[in-house]
């Protein structure tokens, strides 16, 4: 029988609970657990004769050379963060456009993270750079130990490349940072007992002068203890000249509801905005946004999904009466379409859109009260497109290009002229030509059609046996488009392997509907549109359940643990990476409660009895035979407790069941610690995968 407690109030559950002790993270018992877990796992992994092989592949890989290096706008030149095999902590650099441009760009290091670890003894991992416009020479670098979200920041001069000397500089936290002006941070972080959420983020936003102590720091606004989601914080937005056009404070109520404040001389004025909107930036005034929820603007419905532009003195709380005939719609996607990204300049916004799961770029130039005409820039079909940083000031910014046959390409889009400038072609990093791409869709359990991608060999028979990865996530409105994963073509495909992506409600594919379809007491829907694309690709004879494997990661890990339990004959692979499974005691792991909006609150009856219909952790049975899985996660991941992991491989341990474990003791959530550790873990997903799907 299910470990299911009969009574499913939080002390009931906690009382059914055999395996506490592993939730406290570094606790004697708990560390015992992973120390023998990781023996027997690292026998099973690093011993099979592939694994070293796959070692070297990814490193390969994950370290070549050839990788375009990803830009940034800094100044009036390009930042890159860069690692490779001679710099596995990475080196922030920088160089010309012009330089950029070449074969063989010229490249000045501003900060070696690897001599910074060596000279500090601390395990820094670089968390990105925060610069202040227009000249951006002064940085504020986040750091993290060992990983972790939590960071330090410290202030930075790019004209000296070096550290300031009493400059800005704030302890380990998971901070809210924006630059006002060259003397002053706007900070929403932990300013002492009393100052954080229960999800252990900020509610309150401080205006910090140089010289000062958080200690001293300004109350600018305040939210509530009991806020949820991932904590208040306040965004500057600005012209091309670098000049402050607004400052917003986003105040989440939960995992997706939040009010927003504009910050004026007169004090903070409530935006009457939907409570689901992505902002995105503003333009002469005006509010550029994404309504994600249905929402009706003086008498006129905007569906959910609608990008739209209204200023601000209309949004707020005394709106002027004035007398405008701009337009505020900018763009409405269709049914199969929805917003993935937008960019901001003076007078044109750049839109990328997924269409049916394939991306395509538009430029809506502001005309007044003659609407937001449409132009088109021409991208190859099939591939998704991403939009990357951005340059108010010139007018451009980086467009990427890939498939999962297709290495990223890069581009430079002129937006007045709506034009692309190719900058680079990454090489093929596996060999392509031996696969090719289908879409197809499978009917879920209430008969919607649920898109997936299959990446398979080109002459492979259709008689259920080929070893496949089935990828899904499915949550908090992320889509997953198209993409290139070097490590996966170069260790599955090129041994004969195929790939299936399941584009599952619950993700943004398809607009806040997708999302919005299965949270909560829908959450099934995610599961059982998972379950459906697992049966499609078994009917049409690309693989059976003997060779079908699944994969996730974080909520992705709440998909494959609940689709082991619920359909265990479909599947004889599961990698359950840095996952949620206890879904009754996840608000009392931290980060936890900040997900109340996408899951439900178990400490509620009414969610507790949904939620408890899918948890894996109580959903184990001794009396079913499940495939033997590898769950895998960090110590030092501190977005998603490791706990998890920990009491779902105990108890199916004491439950009989074959499985493995393994817990890196070295980095976070996020595994982007350094490609050495990251060709590791690949290695050992590969590893396993090959034992369960092609031995």
């Amino acid at each position: 029988m299910p470990h299911l407690p009969s009574d499913l109030s939080p002390a009931g559950v906690r009382a059914a609970d055999d395996h506490l002790a592993l939730e406290e993270v570094e606790g004697a018992e708990a560390m015992a657990f992973v120390r023998a877990s990781n023996e027997r796992a690292l026998a099973a992994l690093t011993g099979d004769p592939r694994y070293e092989t796959f070692r070297a592949e990814a490193f390969e890989v994950l370290s070549s050379t050839a990788r375009i290096p990803s830009p940034s706008f800094l100044g009036d030149g390009i930042g890159n963060f860069w690692q490779d095999a001679e710099n596995p902590k990475g080196l922030w650099r920088r160089t010309t456009l012009d330089s950029y441009r070449t074969d063989a760009p010229q490249w000045e290091t501003l900060i070696d993270v690897g001599a910074l670890s060596a000279a500090e003894g601390v395990d820094w991992v670089w968390k990105g750079a925060s610069c202040l416009p227009p000249d951006e020479t002064r940085c504020l670098i986040s750091l993290s130990d060992g990983g972790k979200d939590a960071v330090v920041v410290r202030e930075f001069d790019t004209t000296t490349r070096t550290f300031v000397e009493g400059g800005f500089s704030l302890p380990e936290g998971k901070h809210r940072i924006s630059w006002l002006d060259r003397d002053t941070l706007l900070v929403a972080t932990d300013f002492g007992p009393g100052t954080l959420t229960e999800s252990g983020y900020p509610f309150i936003v401080k205006s910090l002068r140089r010289g000062q102590t958080l200690a001293q720091a300004t109350e600018v606004y305040r939210g509530d203890q009991s806020d949820g989601g991932y904590g208040v914080s306040a965004s500057v937005f600005r012209d091309g000249a670098g000049a402050v056009q607004a400052v917003i404070i986003n105040r989440p109520l939960d995992t997706f509801r939040a009010e927003r404040w504009w910050i004026t001389n007169a004090g903070a004025q409530k935006l009457n905005l939907p409570a689901r909107a992505g902002l995105h930036g503003v333009m002469g005034g005006r509010l550029v946004f994404t309504v994600e929820e249905d929402w009706t603007w003086y008498t006129q419905a905007r569906a959910a999904g609608t990008l739209m532009a209204i200023s601000l003195e209309e949004l707020g709380d005394n709106p002027r009466q004035a007398i405008s005939n701009a337009a505020t719609t900018i763009f409405a996607p269709g049914p199969r379409q929805s917003v993935e990204d937008v960019a901001v300049f003076d007078d044109r916004v750049v839109v990328s859109v997924l269409d049916n799961v394939r991306g395509r770029i538009s430029i809506f130039r502001d005309r007044g009260e003659f609407g937001w005409p449409e132009t088109t820039v021409e991208v190859p079909e099939n591939l998704a497109i991403g939009l990357g940083d951005t340059s108010r000031s010139s007018g451009r910014l980086f467009l990427s290009q890939q498939g999962f046959l297709t290495p990223p390409s890069l581009g430079l889009i002129d937006v007045n002229a709506a034009s692309i400038a190719p900058l680079k072609s990454a090489p093929d990093l596996f060999d392509p030509s031996t696969h090719v791409v289908e879409q197809f869709e499978a009917r879920s359990s209430d008969g919607t059609m649920i898109p997936y991608f299959v990446v398979r060999p080109r002459e492979m028979a259709m008689d259920g046996s080929a070893p496949t990865i089935l990828f899904g996530y499915g949550g908090f409105q992320i889509s997953f488009p198209p993409a290139y994963k070097p490590e996966m073509g170069r260790l599955w495909l090129e041994n004969g392997g195929v790939f299936v992506q399941a584009n599952i409600r619950g993700g943004g594919e398809f607009g806040p509907a997708w999302h919005q379809a299965a949270l909560r007491e829908n959450r099934q829907l995610a599961f059982d549109d998972f379950a459906a694309v697992a049966r499609d690709i078994q009917t049409r004879g690309i693989t059976s359940p003997r060779r079908l494997g699944i994969y996730g990661r974080s909520n992705g890990g709440v998909l494959t643990s609940v689709s082991i339990t619920q359909n265990p004959d479909l599947f004889n692979a599961a990698v359950i990476e840095s996952p949620l499974i206890d879904m009754l005691r996840y608000p009392d792991l931290p980060a936890g409660a900040s997900w109340i909006g996408e899951y439900g609150d178990p400490r509620i009856p009414g969610d507790a009895a949904f939620i408890s219909q899918y948890s894996a952790y109580q959903r184990l049975s001794p009396e079913v035979d499940y495939p033997r899985v590898y769950i895998t996660t960090n110590t030092r991941d501190d977005r998603v407790h490791p706990g998890h992991a920990r009491k779902f491989a105990a108890r199916l341990e004491a439950q009989g069941h074959d499985h493995l474990y393994f817990e890196d003791t070295a980095g976070g959530h996020s595994n982007d610690a350094d490609p050495v550790a990251n060709a590791r873990r690949w290695a050992r997903h590969y590893a396993y995968l090959a034992q369960q799907l092609m031995d």
